[in-house]
């Protein structure tokens, strides 16, 4: 066994066997660095933050200050109304009118009640001069002439109830009764809203208290049109709502733009501002 391993041929024969075997494992021990020569590994790059334009682009809703659905005051029955959806009318026109013969009546009657009630008072306080009546019928007889009086202002204010005039400026929205129709007491007319108080409501993250005032000015892009129009910061909300932490502005147009109307929505832009 000895002479066997000792044999230099032999020797060189099996290092020439195992020589290719070794060879994998040498390599690869002498290829991989030790722990402290390794290059350090690089951390994974942080995500981008948020771009500032996104942090300024706010949903905004155009609404009306001066929008009304217009009511009756009292039960009677429609004659005519004048305007229909889409009519433009101005401030005191003639928007609807009821059949009015009994109201002109209950005038009639309450001035009659008056002239009557002030011919009794004059009458008393001749006879008082005459020491006929009594003081406290003098004053009974003034306290009716009164009461008649108001009976007449209340009846001439129902009058007025006849017609219905416009309280501003505006266009017609919605037409909720038609002429010749019996309504009831506080039955929606007509629906109408003033075009020249348009304003845009829009809901800021409220940590935007901190740059934001009135007068600062954005640019809103409408989707409907697909225009875009300058507006400023009108009123800032009193308050910040505590689950959304948001709060209320309403922006402000310096000209109102004949193409909108309320209920249309866009995007509010306040970049280059902060």
């Amino acid at each position: 066994m000895s002479v066997f391993l000792c044999n230099p041929i032999r020797l060189l024969a099996l290092a020439a066997l195992c020589g290719p075997l070794l060879q994998p494992a040498a390599f690869a021990q002498a290829a991989s660095p030790r722990a402290d020569e390794r290059p350090p590994v690089a951390a994974p790059a942080a995500a981008p933050l948020a771009s500032a334009a996104d942090a300024t682009d706010i949903r905004a809703l155009i609404v009306a200050e001066r929008e009304a659905t217009i009511s009756s005051q009292f039960a009677g029955r429609l004659t005519a109304v004048t305007k229909q959806v889409g009519d433009t009318f101005r401030e005191g026109e003639l928007l609807a009118s009821f059949d009015c013969n009994e109201r002109r009546s209950a005038v009639k009657s309450a001035q009659a009640d008056v002239l009557g009630a002030r011919e009794t008072h004059l009458a008393k306080l001749k006879l008082q001069s005459l020491g006929a009546v009594s003081d406290l019928d003098v004053t009974m007889a003034a306290a009716n002439a009164e009461k008649a009086q108001s009976q007449l202002e209340l009846a001439k204010t129902q009058e007025r109830y006849c017609v219905v005039l416009a309280p501003y400026s505006g266009k017609v929205v919605k037409v909720r009764a038609k002429a010749f129709e019996s309504v009831s007491l506080g039955q929606p007319l007509l629906e109408i809203v003033n075009p020249a108080s348009l304003r845009a409501q829009l809901f800021v993250p409220s940590n935007w208290i901190r740059w934001i005032k009135p007068g600062t000015p954005f640019l809103l892009v409408i989707d409907e049109t697909a225009r875009s129009y300058q507006g400023r910061v009108h009123k800032i909300s009193g308050r910040v709502d505590g689950a959304s932490q948001t709060m209320e502005i309403t922006g402000a147009f310096d000209q109102v733009p004949g193409q909108l109307l309320p209920g249309m929505i866009g995007k509010a832009s306040f970049k280059g501002v902060r």
